[in-house]
């Protein structure tokens, strides 16, 4: 069963220096039908102007991954890090017992897309850590493990059982994956065009998929994805 959630039925906040587009309820938008997908809790489409961004907030007890399609992002953080977060790059923040963080556009004056992605963590009050990674020179046409509970294939190590894909496609490349028995995915188009499983997903939309066993999925255009495979 494939459940789509279409781009321009996501919750909208304008905050004027940010626009912000969310997949599942988050801050003042609320939908009780969308209040997440298994352990996956949000997925923000974020456009932050220039010289703008988000003050020093606290987190605690959630997996928390950005990926930065176009634009550049400066991170700080209470564990000490710094740095700019740039496309094609990841960032991985397993808040734990509490951090404090800020993300502000890196530019002055171009704006910076990313999605803010937020996974349930499997333990609580753990010891805060950061990663990073750079899929900008990513193998275009497969699947790459970004984050991934065991931390294989040099993914990132998250307190979640759920691996975390980026594909990046060109027109017509096609990729099937196949969903192990008892899990189900969710597959978030960030750019672009597909098909999955012969239904259409523009720039935007995703959908939830549970009970079947492979996912089919065609690039209509060329396209960057997500992919979540969740116990």
């Amino acid at each position: 069963m494939i459940s789509i959630r279409k781009s321009e039925d996501r919750g909208h906040a304008d905050h004027g220096w940010l626009d912000s587009r969310h997949t599942f309820s988050f801050a003042d938008y609320y939908d009780p039908q969308f209040m997440g997908f298994r352990s996956l809790r949000v997925i923000n489409e974020d456009r932050v102007a220039g010289g703008t961004g988000f003050d020093t907030h606290p987190h605690r007890d959630m997996e928390i991954i950005s990926y930065v399609l176009s634009g550049t992002l400066r991170h700080r953080d209470s564990m000490g890090h710094e740095s700019v977060i740039r496309a094609g790059e990841i960032q991985q923040i397993s808040a734990g017992k509490g951090i404090l963080h800020s993300e502000f556009n890196h530019s002055s004056d171009e704006p910076v897309h990313f999605l803010q992605i937020w996974l349930l963590p499997d333990t609580k009050g753990v010891t805060p850590k950061y990663a990073e990674r750079s899929y900008a020179q990513a193998e275009p046409g497969r699947l790459h493990l970004v984050a991934s509970k065991d931390g294989r294939e040099n993914s990132i190590p998250i307190h979640q059982d759920a691996d975390v894909y980026l594909a990046l496609l060109r027109q017509g490349d096609a990729l099937p994956f196949a969903l192990r028995s008892g899990r189900q995915a969710w597959v978030q188009v960030a750019e672009g065009v597909v098909t999955l499983n012969r239904q259409r997903l523009g720039p935007g939309d995703g959908a939830a998929v549970s009970e079947e066993a492979t996912l089919d999925l065609l690039a209509q255009a060329p396209a960057k994805l997500v992919v979540f495979d969740l116990s």
